[in-house]
């Protein structure tokens, strides 16, 4: 920061109980689109940290608890995206002794994300220097890549499973606390802000899958876990008919897509499609009129479209040979 800039602001926090506490990293200048969370065990982690341009509000918050350069153990990304790992960088700078911990499958695009950050300026456009910012390089040795059935030491006799939970990405993992029940699961269940009627999934190119999406909503059924903490944002109402309700909002959306993929082969056709068959999953309201800025940042028509569309054509192509 130079003289006479502005100190970030600290975003807020609500304690959840149990050591857990979330801090909204004001993605976009704008509440309740990316959370991050920290437990506050012996060896503190946090999980999620979102994009770059933001991430000085999630430092402040920190400090604004007490917690000096020292004190932050580990920061743990479900996956790479500039939404939930952007300012990984930043946060590992500002505290020197916490380990980076991502899916071994997307740690390279931390220690050199040139790639990453070429990948997303395509992808976000005019957004990538107003709502993400770049990636910065974290040192190798300070970057931890997980596989599935890894896990964290919080010290206290608490402890983080790591899972590898691929769909939304083939580099996603989640991460659950059992002495809380709490399971954080980034984007793999889907979206739920402030205005939306139902989750709406989150089907971007250039990786989803459908199948291994089901299988990871499955597998958290599974756990019965106590709470599922979503990035975008915040707890679901209720854990298993949560599940349930993501498992059946992604296979309408995927039928949909296939069928009107099926009338026109056109990205255009199929975002259209499904943007007016769920334009009512947002409910307006004037007193909030970020609602709708919310969705089309993180789950918009047209992006689901695109991760879908890759997806079926992919299944579709002839096999070598």
């Amino acid at each position: 920061m130079t003289a006479g800039d502005t100190p970030p602001v600290a975003g807020p926090v609500e304690d959840l109980g149990g050591g857990l506490l979330s801090i909204d990293t004001l993605t976009g200048g704008m509440t309740r689109v990316t959370a991050g969370y920290l437990l506050d065990a012996p060896r503190p982690a946090l999980v999620e940290v979102g994009p770059a341009l933001s991430v000085g509000s999630v430092i402040a918050a920190l400090r604004a608890r007490g917690m000096g350069p020292d004190d932050l153990a580990y920061v743990v990304l479900s996956h790479v995206h500039l939404d939930h790992a952007g300012g990984a960088g930043d946060v590992a700078a500002a505290f020197p002794r916490a380990t980076v911990v991502v899916s071994e499958v997307g740690a390279r695009h931390l220690v050199d994300p040139e790639r990453l950050n070429a990948s997303s300026r395509r992808v976000y456009g005019p957004l990538m220097d107003t709502v993400y910012g770049a990636c910065t390089p974290i040192a190798a040795d300070r970057v931890l890549g997980v596989a599935d059935g890894d896990v964290l030491d919080l010290g206290g006799g608490r402890r983080l499973d790591l899972l590898y939970t691929p769909g939304h990405a083939k580099h996603h993992i989640a991460a659950f606390e059992a002495d809380l029940g709490a399971l954080f699961v980034g984007d793999s269940v889907g979206v739920l802000m402030p205005g939306m009627t139902a989750i709406r999934p989150a089907t971007p190119p250039p990786d989803f899958d459908l199948e291994l999406a089901f299988a990871t909503i499955d597998r958290y059924a599974a756990l019965d876990p106590a709470a599922v903490y979503l990035a975008h944002y915040g707890a679901v109402p209720s854990p298993q008919p949560s599940l349930a309700e993501a498992s059946d909002r992604l296979r309408l959306w995927a039928e949909t897509a296939e069928a009107a993929l099926a009338e026109h082969d056109e990205l255009d056709h199929v975002a259209e499609t499904l943007a007016v068959r769920f334009a009512d999953e947002v409910t307006p309201d004037p007193s909030d009129p970020d609602r709708g800025r919310r969705v089309e940042l993180l789950t918009a028509a047209r992006s689901n479209a695109a991760g879908l569309v890759r997806y079926f054509q992919r299944r579709q192509a002839p096999g070598p040979g």
